[in-house]
């Protein structure tokens, strides 16, 4: 589809297609041959030879039709981008390791939020200052969308990024403290810090959106249309008004805003405190990390036992 040209007649078109399936299926058939194949079979293993192809041949398909060398660029790229979130997503197990996150989302709600309570009341003390400040409002109150969703990311992606760079050091001790037979490999160790962090991730997200959501609802119940026009030095915009128990309670794209940048701050601040401290090191991750050492004492075993088992193995095909 790619080789097609609109300003070219209809069986151009059809010629430029068919020569396209042929130019993609061929490479197929010759690796599948080369592997003693049928040349029309799915690959029983992809390797190099196969990853390449998949990031070339369509590539190229461009630029022996139309010597298109900018969209031939961006095929090659977007396919090497495809394999990179496929080994990070089916290759490390990511899918499993948010399936096991999500299904303990539930007790991480509990314990960071009373987490949250008793260890950081410095940070609900400051926020509340900044959300009762006119200046806050002022400046939230103008910036588009797009610049308070950036300003949030950046706030998280350096929370994120404070859990990622002691996540080494955690798996070097994990792997210290039990005998897990041979040492990880560099790809194990990956996994195993993937694991961490994606829990990790999750309840830094969960505080964040957490504080943020209370400051909604806070400023929903407190402040007016009239006070809100005040403090962002402008008309509000209006998203929702309703009654709740009695209270009107007003919901504007200032709040909105603000409240979001809030959230993703705690975050950050939540990501750094835990970090720091050891007693709530302790208390939160002490659990993720058990069940971590229960795994590769699991693995130690089992690798015990096939090395164990491979002499006997040996004897009886003899």
């Amino acid at each position: 589809v790619n080789g097609i040209n609109v300003d070219w007649p209809l069986w151009a078109n059809v010629v430029v297609l068919v020569a396209g399936v042929v130019l993609l299926l061929a490479p197929v058939g010759m690796l599948n041959r080369r592997r003693g194949q049928r040349f029309f079979s799915l690959p029983a293993r992809v390797g190099p030879l196969e990853l390449a192809a998949f990031v070339l041949v369509p590539a190229a398909l461009p630029l022996i039709i139309g010597a298109r060398m900018g969209e031939a660029v961006d095929i090659a790229v977007g396919n090497v981008f495809i394999l990179a979130v496929t080994y990070v997503v089916v290759g490390l197990g990511l899918v499993s390791i948010v399936r096991w996150a999500v299904a303990h989302v539930g007790g991480q709600i509990v314990s960071s939020v009373g987490l949250l309570s008793r260890a950081v009341p410095l940070l609900l003390v400051f926020t509340l200052v900044l959300f009762v400040n006119r200046e806050m409002w002022e400046v939230f109150a103008e910036a588009a969308g797009g610049e308070v969703a950036i300003v949030a990311v950046a706030f998280v992606g350096a929370g994120l990024a404070f859990l990622a760079v002691r996540l080494p050091r955690e798996v070097r001790g994990l792997e210290a403290e039990v005998d897990a037979g041979p040492p990880l490999r560099r790809r194990q160790r990956f996994n195993v810090g993937l694991v961490l962090f994606v829990s990790q991730a999750l309840q830094t997200l969960i505080v964040g959106a957490a504080v943020g959501f209370a400051f909604v609802c806070f400023g929903g119940l407190v402040i007016d249309a009239g006070l809100a026009t005040s403090w962002a030095g402008q008309a509000v915009d209006e998203l929702t008004d309703f009654d709740f128990l009695g209270q009107d309670v007003l919901i504007t794209a200032e709040l909105i805003r603000v409240s979001a940048v809030l959230g993703a701050f705690s975050s950050l601040y939540y990501a750094i405190a835990v970090l720091n401290d050891r007693t709530y090191r302790a208390e939160l991750i002490e659990e993720q990390t058990e069940g971590m050492r229960a795994t590769l004492a699991e693995r130690a075993e089992y690798l015990r036992r096939r090395e164990a088992a491979a002499p006997l193995g040996s004897a009886l095909g003899s």
